[in-house]
């Protein structure tokens, strides 16, 4: 039997949003927009859990391409 990993909170978490942007830009590069668009909806699913001050410690350029990214 699989046992569930606990959720994910404080930098672990943020860790964990950059992560899943850095993988979808690397998709959204290599014209895979399948997977782009599926790693994009995980990465946002986390990044609304984040508190204000857990998404400024996200890099910028990372919150302005998930902002751009998502609103298109």
């Amino acid at each position: 039997m699989a046992r569930q990993k606990p959720p994910l909170t404080g930098a672990a978490l943020i860790k964990e949003v950059c992560r899943r942007l850095r993988v979808t830009r690397s998709y959204r590069d290599a014209r895979n927009n399948a997977a782009c668009r599926s790693e994009r909806e995980l990465a946002l699913v986390l990044y609304k859990t984040l508190t204000k001050e857990q998404k400024d410690q996200i890099p910028q350029a990372l919150r302005v391409w998930l902002r751009y990214r998502s609103e298109k």
